[in-house]
């Protein structure tokens, strides 16, 4: 069974920085397309990265240029550097498979709260 931890998050004020972390177990995610995604209150969730198997990326408007997704094949994580947080970026991250592929369970997801 594949399981996913999200780590890294906290509360920052707006314009830092956070990376966040994704370790997989019970599978390499080398293999697959990946995504970071977050869920704020009363919001459905929204995909904010993918990364494919060979490392080229893509981000909505709304994090471009502000976001990265990187991946650490050997340790089996996922991370996104999150540059410039504004308030908005506020919610509950996860990662999973990227948005186009069914998704593994979801973890817990880990928590970024931008305020000043």
């Amino acid at each position: 069974q594949v399981q996913l931890v999200e780590s890294g998050g906290g509360l920052v004020q707006p314009g830092e920085s956070l990376r966040l972390s994704c370790e997989a177990s019970g599978t390499m995610l080398s293999i697959y397309p990946m995504g970071w995604y977050r869920q704020a209150p009363g919001k459905q969730r929204e995909w904010v990265a993918a990364i494919t198997s060979g490392g080229s990326t893509n981000y909505p408007d709304s994090v471009r240029g502000r976001f990265i997704i990187s991946r650490d094949n050997a340790k089996n994580t996922v991370y996104l550097q999150m540059n410039s947080l504004k308030p908005e970026d506020t919610a509950v991250y996860y990662c999973n498979r990227d948005p186009s592929r069914l998704p593994f369970t979801w973890g817990q997801g880990t928590q970024v709260t931008v305020s000043s």
